[in-house]
């Protein structure tokens, strides 16, 4: 019978004098403590501002910093079960970061994006490190599953080139692949009939600049939706173009695509090479890309994992377990 591994007890001190806050941290009814509980397979014991952790030392170790990060956010904010995942994913993310001997980024080396609608900043190493390539290459590669923020931080970082006039157009790109379903004919001019496939990038829009504006800037070209199928001949200056799905591309459309990119822009080409929706047997651009480019200089690549992904937890689970899934069943 394998022994029980020893457990470590650790004590937090909050500022006991605010009720308000500490009541915002626990959650209704207690339940932000019961979701880091069950998430950390941990014990917490609290009274007032006093909070006692029991556990696994690691696990313990990632529920205390997620507690003073949140409860620091409880000046100005009401705590939610989506702000206690994120802090459990990026602390539990730095942690194995740190004991791969990865460096991680100081302070003063973060990326911080400012919106006129809010703050953007990377939650977790990869996310921080993303940001910080997109800041210092011309051409960035967001590899992995989805929910690890790649789209979205690909918007928020054109946005701010934008206004930061850096550039002088986003260009938003994207293959007019169908996910496994045939969709038919759909209404419209050029625009409408990609914008469904740029749904998530216009989303991202929305919220950061408010849709009034993203539509005047729409009809004066500042944002430019460009099928990819149209790029062929173009060259692309003083632009921030991403191209998103790019698994979706064919060899010969996602060398097409790079050569687009002139003189003061930025690309960020992102997608995921386990969700090929291309036919049966067609070499993905994007895989076929990234082995091509690995070494040139200049460009960054940057590969989220499952534990980077920052939507709901099962999600995580699910890109675990198609994973192990890929990994078990018989080749073909």
């Amino acid at each position: 019978m394998k022994p029980r591994p020893e457990l470590a007890r650790a004590d937090l001190v909050l500022d006991a004098d605010d009720s308000e806050r500490l009541a915002n941290l626990n959650g209704p009814f207690d339940a932000n403590l019961r979701q880091i509980e069950l998430r950390l397979g941990i014990e917490i014991r609290n009274r007032g501002g006093q909070y006692q952790l029991i556990g696994a030392r690691r696990d313990i170790g990632i529920g205390e910093a997620a507690l003073t990060q949140l409860f620091n956010l409880t000046r100005d904010e009401v705590i939610t079960s989506e702000q206690v995942h994120l802090a459990l994913s990026e602390h539990a993310s730095e942690l194995a970061d740190a004991s791969h001997d990865a460096a991680p980024s100081s302070a003063h080396d973060e990326v911080v994006i400012r919106t006129r609608r809010g703050v953007v900043r990377g939650r977790g190493v990869q996310q921080k490190a993303y940001l910080k390539a997109i800041a210092t290459h011309d051409l960035n590669f967001g590899v992995g599953p989805a929910g690890t923020g790649k789209t979205y931080l690909a918007v928020a970082s054109a946005v701010q080139a934008l206004e930061r006039d850096r550039v002088r157009r986003i260009v938003l790109v994207r293959p007019a692949v169908e996910a496994g379903e045939k969709l038919g004919f759909l209404p419209g001019d050029m625009a409408e009939k990609v914008n469904p496939y740029l749904r998530p990038l216009y989303d991202a829009l929305y919220e950061m600049l408010g849709f009034e504006r993203v539509a005047r800037m729409s009809e004066k070209s500042v944002i430019e939706v460009a099928p990819l199928a149209f790029m062929r001949g173009r060259t692309l200056n003083e632009s921030f173009i991403i191209l998103d799905e790019a698994q979706n591309t064919s060899v010969e459309q996602m060398k097409m695509f790079l050569t687009r990119i002139g003189f003061g822009s930025v690309a960020v080409v992102t997608g995921d090479v386990t969700q090929v929706d291309l036919p049966k047997h067609q070499t993905s651009g994007l895989t076929h890309a990234l082995n091509v480019l690995g070494g040139v200089s200049g460009i960054s690549v940057t590969r989220f994992k499952k534990e980077d992904v920052v939507r709901h937890p099962l999600v995580q689970a699910i890109v675990h377990a198609y994973e192990q899934h890929e990994r078990e069943a018989p080749s073909a």
